[in-house]
């Protein structure tokens, strides 16, 4: 990604240890030495802070950084307040026929949908293929490990090293898969910004169609692939059925009934 992202720190303490992180995703190491608004040599930082790690866009007007937080704002309200295992997402993965699910989240990104799976009971394994993003989510997570009100949640939560296709032999309950789908002009709410983000530095997944006869292979029970409103079926194969919710909608694969062997 030449001129678009390179790895900084916000603090000198915290050099060396952006230096390595650059070296392991194969970027760039950029001195910080004015407020990221005038920065021009690249279009994104990945900024190592004493708060945590964060993807910022730099230039004027830039938007604020995105980082992955578990423990308040949005994610937090959704843990508080978003319904529990009445929301469409359990209900999708099975926890209204069954709890303490084994779910792999083979597209994890920001970790928001495994971390409320995590927080209604499941045990959560993820995986996350692009670099930068995984980086963002492995600092997320042990921030969380470390507030006492989310670390039993995060306990549940396992990011594993490499992508879908390094688990062969594996075994799940279920195979959760959210690929990026292509920009849509129709977009909700003026495209949350890590959603813009990563269209810029990641794209669509353009392999997504490939995910999900690894998913079927790896998945005991169910593969739930989450998809917007109006985007092709995966792979072009028709769920055993769906659930349609405001924005998108979770397309269920089902292998065998969750009822069985209880």
């Amino acid at each position: 990604m030449p001129n678009t992202l390179a790895v900084s720190a916000e603090d000198t303490s915290l050099i060396t240890e952006a230096q390595n992180l650059a070296q392991q995703l194969s970027l760039n190491y950029f001195t910080l030495k004015s407020p990221l608004k005038f920065v021009k040599e690249y279009d994104y930082l990945l900024v190592l802070s004493t708060c945590g790690v964060a993807l910022a866009k730099t230039g004027k007007g830039a938007p604020k950084p995105v980082f992955v937080d578990f423990t308040s704002g949005a994610v937090d309200h959704r843990r508080r307040f978003g319904g529990g295992k009445g929301q469409d997402i359990a209900k999708a993965v099975g926890l209204n026929k069954r709890g303490q699910l084994s779910v792999l989240d083979a597209t994890a990104g920001l970790g928001r949908d495994a971390f409320v799976l995590a927080s209604l009971g499941c045990r959560v394994h993820l995986c996350e293929r692009v670099g930068f993003v995984r980086a963002l989510l492995k600092d997320g997570l042990y921030r969380a490990s470390l507030n006492e009100e989310v670390a039993v949640i995060s306990q549940q939560m396992t990011l594993l090293d490499g992508d879908i296709k390094t688990l062969s032999g594996q075994a799940y309950d279920v195979v959760y898969l959210d690929p990026m789908f292509p920009h849509m002009e129709k977009s909700t709410a003026a495209a949350k910004k890590e959603m813009a983000f990563f269209r810029d530095l990641v794209g669509a997944d353009l392999d997504a169609d490939e995910l999900l006869p690894m998913a079927m292979s790896l998945a005991q029970y169910r593969v739930v692939v989450k998809r917007p409103k109006g985007a092709p079926f995966l792979n072009a194969s028709q769920p055993t059925y769906q659930l349609e919710g405001k924005s998108g909608r979770f397309d269920i694969y089902v292998i065998k009934s969750l009822d069985a062997e209880i």
